[in-house]
């Protein structure tokens, strides 16, 4: 039974987060215009450092091809770093315990996985991360990677103010969202984990003595500072395999509710800032509309589905209705748990509270689906260009509806947008879909110490793995043995072209409206500022998803009722 008390706590967080919202999207507008800002005085000289050492300078604005070939030269840099910071730690410092260096595939995973604002682990950060490559490595890619979708989701942004074809500059954008956004808010949420009991520290372990007069080693390590960015950057990789369920990281239900109002913040600020830069006001309206309510309607439906009976558990002698039921942590309510889950998969973070594999099949369907949009809200920055995207589309389809040449804040939509648009869709059914069929039918899924079964239940786990990794979330369903060569390979692959294709798609349609003049209103303009765009907006989102996923989550999900 769904608790009073937990359906507060979730409007006290949504109330919260969308309070705040419109003056954090100002202020993130107000960043990405380069406008003057409070700390300036401190934060200039020190950025004005960082371009001269970068030979650049806010006065040089890029066309298509000079912003994506900065986008992918930061980022080639990035993944070689981790790569080698993860083979080699074995003879670097800070190993406190001498954990050995990983092997090639795994490395390029990995390096692959927080590049790409993923962080799907195939390792035990316990054992097979050293606190080097855990803090220069993955820790700096936890910055840089939102950092990247911000800045290239402002690119896509100033396509629509700008007419001399040019997007903003990568570096300058990348220096302020880090100065200005992520460094400080990160800085402040670890304080605040810090003070609800998050630990602090380089120590690597502590000995504990228990009240059977034995003793107990306890993990440690600076994981408020690691859960901070994690969170705020919709990351998502534990500084413990256990995520977000281990009470070092997530240890009670205040923190729970903090972490899951820092999951909300950039993404639903993104909307503001998106009518900051175009100086459009409401023009973000439906843009929150639409993630708001897709996002009510998914906790709504896992909190009944949890409610509910589950055919994959009946055997095993759970109760129909038991709620929270099993896989859930019992510090807190099933309400609680469910608010975090759905929000860390539907912003792509893909933290876990909750054993996915142990929900009911359409609670898993309804988390797949947060994954099939990766727009709602998605991802810091990238998923605000999604919902762009699927914007652009329904402005065309608004417009042929019409009989009118369709526009969008003064910019002609043409067959141009719409190729790239139609690309970046078509593109994650294909990532998704063609590994699966590889994995199942090639035999390359297992269990540890043996095949895995052939139902629907394992292919649900099938798919969600190479889902999570096509969208960037990150968060895993089933006990599959996933740390092969092959599907470390394979889900590398996945991830960067997940990752960097549909970035490279969002800034051709940027420069495409960038080569072109804003046209004036007429009265046949299309209104994209009301609830009626909202609605509309919110419909194609789901209809152009469920379309392309239908036949999967048939195969999946929905055949584990019939267990």
């Amino acid at each position: 039974m769904v608790d009073l008390g937990g359906l507060l706590e979730i409007a006290i967080v949504f109330a919260a987060v969308l309070a705040f919202a419109p003056y954090f999207g100002e202020y993130l507008g107000r960043v990405y215009l380069n406008r003057p800002l409070l700390g300036d005085r401190l934060l200039t000289p020190v950025e004005t450092a960082i371009y001269r050492l970068l030979g650049t300078s806010p006065r040089i604005s890029m066309r298509f091809r000079e912003y994506v070939g900065a986008l992918l030269l930061t980022s080639a840099g990035l993944f070689v770093w981790i790569v080698l910071l993860l083979t080699l730690q074995s003879s670097l410092p800070l190993n406190p315990v001498g954990d050995p260096g990983m092997t090639w595939d795994l490395a390029s995973h990995t390096a692959a996985s927080f590049l790409t604002n993923t962080d799907f682990t195939h390792f035990n950060p316990q054992s097979q991360l050293s606190y080097g490559a855990a803090l220069f490595g993955l820790q700096a890619a936890l910055f840089l990677s939102p950092a990247m979708g911000m800045s290239v989701a402002a690119a896509f942004i100033r396509g629509f103010t700008h007419k001399d074809g040019t997007l903003g500059n990568f570096y300058v954008d990348m220096v302020r969202t880090m100065t200005r956004v992520l460094l400080p808010l990160a800085l402040v949420g670890a304080v605040v984990l810090v003070a609800f009991g998050v630990p602090q520290t380089l120590a690597y372990d502590l000995t504990a003595h228990t009240l059977g007069g034995g003793s107990q080693t306890i993990y440690v390590g600076p994981v408020a500072s690691w859960e901070s960015i994690m969170m705020l950057g919709t990351n998502g990789g534990g500084w413990f395999s256990a995520n977000a369920m281990s009470p070092f990281e997530n240890p009670n239900a205040a923190s729970n509710l903090f972490q899951t109002g820092l999951m909300l913040l950039i993404p639903l600020g993104f909307p503001f800032a998106f009518a900051q830069i175009v100086r459009r006001p409401g023009e973000g309206f439906p843009f929150l509309a639409t993630s708001v309510v897709v996002l009510f309607v998914a906790l709504g439906l896992v909190l009944f589905f949890q409610s509910g009976s589950n055919p994959a558990l009946s055997s095993f002698g759970f109760a129909s209705g038991a709620f929270p039921g099993p896989g859930f942590e019992t510090r807190f309510s099933g309400t609680e748990a469910s608010l975090f889950q759905v929000v860390s998969v539907y912003s792509n973070t893909g933290a876990t509270s909750v054993q996915i594999g142990s929900l009911a099949p359409l609670s898993q369907a309804v988390l797949l689906f947060g994954m099939f949009t990766q727009s709602t809200p998605g991802g810091d920055g990238t998923g605000f260009g999604m919902l762009l995207v699927f914007a652009v589309i329904a402005v065309f389809v608004g417009g042929l509806m019409v009989g009118r040449t369709p526009e969008y804040l003064g910019k002609k939509v043409g067959t141009s947008q719409m190729r790239w648009a139609a690309g970046v869709l078509l593109l994650h059914p294909a990532l998704i879909l063609v590994p699966l069929v590889v994995a199942t039918v090639g035999g390359f899924v297992a269990v540890a110490g043996g095949s895995i079964p052939t139902n629907a239940y394992a292919f649900t786990t099938v798919l969600y793995e190479f889902t999570s990794e096509a969208a960037n979330n990150g968060s895993a369903m089933g006990p599959i043995a996933d740390g092969t060569i092959f599907f470390n390979v394979v889900g590398a692959a996945i991830m960067l072209i997940g990752r960097f294709a549909p970035m490279i798609g969002m800034l051709a349609i940027g420069s495409i409206f960038a080569h072109q003049d804003v046209l004036q209103p007429g009265p046949g303009t299309l209104q994209t500022r009301g609830w009626t765009f909202a609605m509309f907006l919110t419909l194609l989102v789901i209809i152009l998803s469920g379309l392309l996923f239908l036949p999967v989550l048939v195969l999946g999900p929905f055949a584990q009722l019939g267990v």
